[in-house]
């Protein structure tokens, strides 16, 4: 997966996404997390990569989004188990 991190700071970072379904997924996961203020993303223009923001109110928005890649793991290994156990 490739990713730029445009700008970062103690609370806020964005980050340029390989795709618009990367980000949204990571949207969707980082606004359930209690310490994220915001999490959102945008796409200037559609030939170019998304860039998603998050903003945390407490801890740094690096470790909210591997948190979030590390939940989002979990769910599709679960997925995919039940997925495999079906006759």
């Amino acid at each position: 997966m490739d990713f730029e991190v445009i700008r970062a700071s103690k609370d806020e970072i964005e980050v340029k996404l390989e795709n618009v379904t990367l980000a949204e997924i990571l949207r969707t996961y980082l606004n359930k997390n209690n310490s994220v203020d915001v999490a959102a993303w945008r796409q200037d223009h559609p030939t170019e990569k998304p860039i998603l923001f998050v903003r945390t109110k407490t801890g740094s928005p690096k470790k909210a989004i591997l948190s979030a890649i590390s939940t989002i793991v979990k769910d599709l290994d679960k997925v995919e188990s039940e997925f495999k156990n079906l006759k």
